[in-house]
């Protein structure tokens, strides 16, 4: 009877009942959706303000320090997460798919939000530190504080683009390609549209933020437990 080599099970996954080999490397990407998640809505530093407007620097009494310091930790492992599942999708789906310019695409598009996102998250960090209570809590006054508020009102958002952008990758590889099971392929077009809609009609820069940790989760727990080409 013929059995894996340990070496190489370990490389590609882990055996699962049936004894086929299931990759593992798609629940980086599960685990970006969760901390980008939290990172990006749960860690939003205008969360718990009284939403009051026109904004000024009188918000900044409303501020909660310890929910910039949890984005800013929560951010910078999601960005390690994005690198990692950048450079695993590189040396296990795209030598699978030579052809596939799609394919190619999905790892620098990671990266490009990974490099986004970590300024994003870095202003959360910002924030930490200059707020009363951080380590260096008299660097600024209320106006320069401010304009760290304000970095802060897209800056956690704007990066999750290239992870859109991703989602369209796998769309056309999933549905024009069929490497990928079809139905992460229509998945993948909602986050799509909806940040084309949203910034078409409106103007809005960072709907990709509230839509792109969810169809990190789904799409590569779909990946991590489906039957597509490219993790077989």
């Amino acid at each position: 009877m013929a059995t894996m080599d340990p070496a190489r099970q370990g490389e590609t996954g882990r055996e699962d009942r049936d004894g086929k080999a299931r990759a593992m490397w798609p629940l980086c990407g599960v685990a970006a959706g969760v901390s980008g998640g939290v990172a990006t809505l749960l860690a939003d530093v205008r969360t718990g303000t009284d939403g009051r407007e026109p904004v000024d620097a009188s918000i900044l009494a409303d501020l909660n320090r310890s929910v910039a310091h949890l984005g800013l930790i929560a951010g910078f492992l999601t960005v390690v997460l994005l690198l990692v599942l950048a450079a695993a999708w590189r040396r296990q789906v795209e030598p699978r798919v030579p052809g596939s310019t799609a394919a190619y695409l999905v790892s620098g598009a990671l990266t490009a939000s990974a490099a986004g996102l970590t300024y994003g998250y870095g202003w959360k960090g910002a924030l930490a530190i200059y707020l009363p209570g951080g380590m260096n809590e008299q660097s600024f006054r209320e106006d320069g504080l401010f304009v760290y508020f304000m970095l802060n009102d897209f800056g956690g958002f704007i990066g999750w683009l290239g992870v859109v952008v991703a989602a369209g990758a796998v769309a056309w590889m999933a549905l024009r390609e069929r490497t990928i099971s079809r139905w992460i392929g229509w998945f993948s077009i909602l986050p799509v549209l909806a940040v084309t809609l949203f910034a078409g009609l409106t103007g809005l820069p960072g709907f990709q933020g509230v839509v792109g940790p969810a169809w990190m989760f789904v799409a590569f727990l779909g990946l991590a437990w489906g039957r597509s080409t490219i993790v077989r």
